[in-house]
Order: C-alpha cells, then sequence, then structure tokens
C-alpha cells in the first residue's frame, strides 16, 4: 500500500488543493524581480553602479513597477530577514 500512498502524495502536489505551492512560487518570483530591479535601478535607493547608464533603455517597460518596488526596498530591513521569513528560520 506504499505506493498508493506515493501516488496520493504525487496528486496532491501537482494538483496543489491546499494552494501551499502558488504562495511559495509567487514570493520567489517577487524576490528574484527584486533583486532584478536593484539591478537595473539602485541609483533611485542611492547605491551608484555602472550599468545604470544600460537599465534607462527597460525604463518604459517597468515604470510601473518601480514605485511599488521602492516602496518594498524601503521596508527591508536584511536580506537575512526576508530569506529566513521564507525558511522559517529565525535570523
Amino acid at each position: 500500500m506504499r505506493w498508493l500512498e506515493n501516488i496520493k502524495l504525487f496528486f496532491e502536489g501537482a494538483l496543489d488543493l491546499k494552494g501551499k505551492s502558488f504562495h511559495f512560487i509567487e514570493a520567489e518570483a517577487d524576490e528574484t524581480m527584486d533583486q532584478f530591479m536593484l539591478l537595473c535601478f539602485s541609483d533611485a535607493l542611492g547605491i551608484d553602479l555602472p550599468t545604470s547608464y544600460y537599465a534607462l533603455e527597460l525604463l518604459p517597460y517597468l515604470y510601473e513597477e518601480i514605485e511599488a518596488w521602492q516602496m518594498r526596498m524601503g521596508q527591508k530591513k536584511s536580506v537575512w530577514e526576508s530569506r529566513g521569513a521564507v525558511l522559517d528560520v529565525d535570523p
């Protein structure tokens, strides 16, 4: 009956009956987007990077996201705190 339990676990994970995986995927996508925005527009936060000049070409595509990104970056206390919260580890 072990194989029946494995099949049940497979379909539970594939169909995501409790909606847990969507939350983790969405949080990871937000984190990745924040890192990308930091690399492109770090000068908006006072961090000078030489790539900022070339990132200006992306500004029309990411204009709507910049304000929300600046708010999220201002609210973060540290990178380790946010990563620890995702993994349920105390920083």
